[in-house]
């Protein structure tokens, strides 16, 4: 006999009650198998479940092969190469995003429907400080998002490969209360408080013996992660190849959506994101068990410093100036108005 479960809020592959939740859902063995590894690790490998991923991957890698600044990554002016949100011009990404199979097994998973809300398509390894999406990506139930890690080509030591903590996402959810900082004080730059961040998730690492573990994956696994996992991107040692993939992150139904790292709730300020369901193209609204939270406090709530980021240069905007004004963006001979949209805006950067 079924039980209604007492505990909506924590997701099904999380719950204290996995047991008999898995049990009533009459899932598959395989299912059940991969809510076991990422219950127990915070990750689990799957194959791709689409039959033409191969023909996905290299219409993705020809779409998007133009799109990047290769020489300014190879000679250390851009620090990393990524598209987001490329399911908006390129169909196989978006078909990628919204696989019915894996959109299922999430829903299985997590006890609420899945959808994807954000594409990134990488074509070398991010080299990226470990770190956890909870702080960027958050819900309200927490835990409720989950990202999926899809590698376009075989991937190994030397071209830059995932790296993650197992066992890292049954930490606490750790946000600025926790670290003692109230992001409203740290002036502009909506990010100035993350190095804070990082030296906790070192001393957690140091004091845990956390053991990192590198994802050397076959063109077509993919890596489902837990939102409070540890993940990074090793160091990329041979320039001179390519380590396509994509990331979709997934939110999942009747949660609010919002980023900890620019919040202080007790003091009046989320940052709610601006969600959309990449399966419909409809924005998903964020709720509180069922109950839609009011768009008008939805404003009222986000700091200004988190408004939505500019499409177009602000109309005084003189690349001369801004690059005199910024001389560690002229020494790294960036790109002005590139650097401008992609983190001056975010940092508070002066124009003159």
């Amino acid at each position: 006999m079924n039980q209604a479960n007492p505990l909506p809020g924590v997701p099904d592959v999380e719950s204290p009650l996995f047991d008999r939740l898995f049990a009533q859902k009459n899932a598959t063995p395989e299912t059940v198998d991969v809510a076991r590894r990422l219950r127990r690790d915070g990750f689990a490998v799957i194959d791709f479940p689409d039959a033409d991923f191969d023909q996905l991957a290299n219409r993705i890698i020809n779409a998007l092969n133009g799109k990047y600044d290769w020489d300014g990554w190879r000679n250390g002016r851009t620090p990393n190469l990524r598209v987001q949100d490329a399911w908006n011009t390129v169909p196989e990404v978006k078909r990628i995003a919204c696989n019915p199979t894996l959109l299922q097994l999430l829903a299985d998973l997590y006890g609420r429907r899945a959808f994807p809300f954000q594409t990134l398509n990488f074509p070398v390894g991010t080299q990226q400080h470990f770190h956890t999406d909870s702080v960027h990506f958050s819900s309200y139930p927490e835990r409720f998002m989950a990202g999926v890690w899809i590698a376009l080509e075989d991937i190994d030591s030397d071209n830059g490969p995932l790296v993650y903590y197992p066992g890292s996402h049954a930490l606490p959810l750790f946000t600025n209360e926790h670290i003692g900082i109230n992001p409203d004080t740290q002036g502009p730059n909506p990010y100035s408080h993350y190095p804070a961040y990082e030296r906790a998730w070192e001393s957690l690492v140091e004091v845990l013996d956390l053991k990192p573990l590198e994802f050397h994956a076959k063109k077509g696994q993919a890596l489902i992660w837990a939102a409070n996992l540890l993940h990074g991107g090793a160091a990329q040692r041979d320039l001179k190849r390519t380590r396509w993939s994509q990331v979709t992150h997934y939110y999942f139904e009747g949660c609010t959506y919002y980023t900890p790292l620019g919040s202080e709730p007790f003091l009046g300020a989320i940052h709610f994101r601006s969600i959309t369901d990449i399966s419909t193209g409809k924005p998903m609204p964020s709720a509180v068990n069922r109950t839609e939270v009011d768009k008008a406090h939805v404003e009222y709530a986000v700091p200004a410093k988190h408004r939505l980021r500019p499409v177009v240069l602000p109309p005084d905007f003189d690349p001369a100036a801004y690059l005199k004004a910024n001389p560690d963006v002229a020494a790294a001979k960036a790109d002005p108005r590139k650097h401008y949209l992609e983190f001056g805006y975010r940092e508070g950067r002066p124009l003159r």
